[in-house]
């Protein structure tokens, strides 16, 4: 990647960009599935290949001020039991990158988005309509622990691994992980708290990818020096809206996020 070519943005494009940014610090403290529409906006200015070499850099500040905000809340029993899924996501998109062009990136993350909104919409009925059945067979007290913990580890490698490959192809992850902590049950504060320490640490962890691969480089990180500025306010209007957010209504604006950032990609 040439990343002079980063340097011809109009003050138009450098502006959605920094709103992008914004809302990178908002959906870090608040909504986390608002962050595709970020991706979606960085990958509609900039290449969509470059786009995740200069998002990257600007996620790990909103990670950053995400786990100093909620650094009590999370559950780290969940965090690893889903690294070394994550792990392997990551390779394979690694791998994915090496061979794919701007418009089969695009494609892949708009559809897989969509794929993880429908499933986990999926889930959460026939999940309210098992526990009613449950409920009135009396039958929760007869399931076995060895089916649940076995189902959910099924559950966590399979979300960890398309979370880590989206994650790597276009810092998409944040949409799968969400989907997961929702099913999983957590609530505001642990979900917030849990997948901000799971994003510094994977975002961090993926830099020497994205370097080998091209996508980071000195004047790329410029143009991120200039961004970082606007992640801090979104931060603290995140963390400002998050205790004005009802849970019902904090689900909705996740899946919602998710939708609409993959509408877009595909849109493209």
């Amino acid at each position: 990647m040439n990343t002079m070519t980063l340097w011809h943005l109009s003050i138009w494009e450098f502006a959605a960009l920094a709103a992008a940014a914004l809302l990178v610090g908002f959906s870090k403290t608040a909504v986390s599935g608002a962050n595709t529409v970020s991706l979606a906006i960085f990958a509609a200015v900039l290449p969509a290949r470059a786009s995740t070499g200069v998002l990257l850099p600007v996620l790990i500040v909103g990670d950053v001020l995400a786990v100093l905000t909620y650094r009590r809340h999370a559950h780290w029993p969940t965090l690893w039991r889903l690294f070394p899924a994550v792990a392997a996501g990551v390779v394979l998109g690694t791998l994915f990158l090496m061979w794919a062009d701007d418009g089969t990136v695009r494609t892949s993350i708009g559809a897989i988005l969509l794929l993880m909104a429908a499933v986990t919409l999926w889930r959460r009925r026939v999940a309210a309509k098992e526990a009613k059945e449950a409920e009135e067979a009396e039958e929760a007290e007869d399931k076995p622990d060895s089916v649940t913990t076995r189902a959910g580890r099924v559950k966590a490698r399979s979300y960890g691994v398309l979370g880590g490959f989206t994650t790597m192809v276009a810092n998409a992850g944040g949409p799968v992980m969400s989907m997961y902590l929702l099913s999983a049950g957590f609530r505001k504060l642990g979900f917030l708290g849990t997948s901000a320490f799971f994003f510094l640490i994977v975002n961090v962890s993926k830099v020497p990818f994205s370097v080998g691969l091209g996508l980071i480089d000195g004047h790329s990180l410029l143009l991120d020096a200039a961004l970082a500025v606007f992640v801090v306010p979104g931060a603290f209007l995140g963390k400002w809206a998050v205790n004005r957010i009802n849970q019902l209504l904090f689900e909705r604006l996740v899946i919602g996020a998710t939708v609409l950032g993959g509408v877009q990609l595909l849109l493209r």
